[in-house]
């Protein structure tokens, strides 16, 4: 089973947002989808935890059943650019981890989106590093 807490941030991976309500990947977000898929390609000791979020309007059940289409939807555009399945797991955390705590607009816009997280253990390690 997939723990949140074994994973940890990259810079290398950037987050994505979504419009409101929506699960689709825009054109913005596919951008940096594709720099994302090439540097998990780099690097095959990365295994990858793409994390769901939502702003907090809507129900709780409603929201994490929201934050998993958006984390599939990562997942399986970074399948169709040749991240191997094994090393991409999703997980939804709907609302209760936002980015931005307020509810106002700006607010929200930040919590609507997908993060990328590395397997602890992995993180640091690139394709250049000496074992």
């Amino acid at each position: 089973s997939i723990h949140g807490s074994q994973y940890a941030s990259a810079p290398e991976l950037r987050t994505i947002y979504f419009e409101f309500d929506r699960h689709y990947l825009g054109k913005e977000a596919r951008e940096i989808l594709k720099q994302n898929a090439e540097a998990i390609k780099k690097n095959p000791g990365w295994e990858v935890l793409i994390e769901g979020h939502c702003d907090d309007r809507g129900t709780t059940a409603y929201n994490l059943a929201l934050g998993q289409k958006r984390a599939k939807a990562v997942r399986d555009y970074y399948l169709l650019l040749g991240v191997p399945g094994n090393r991409a797991a999703t997980i939804s955390y709907g609302e209760e981890k936002p980015a931005c705590p307020e509810s106002t607009e700006d607010c929200w816009a930040k919590n609507r989106r997908a993060e990328n997280k590395i397997k602890t253990g992995v993180a640091g390690k690139t394709s250049d590093s000496k074992p």
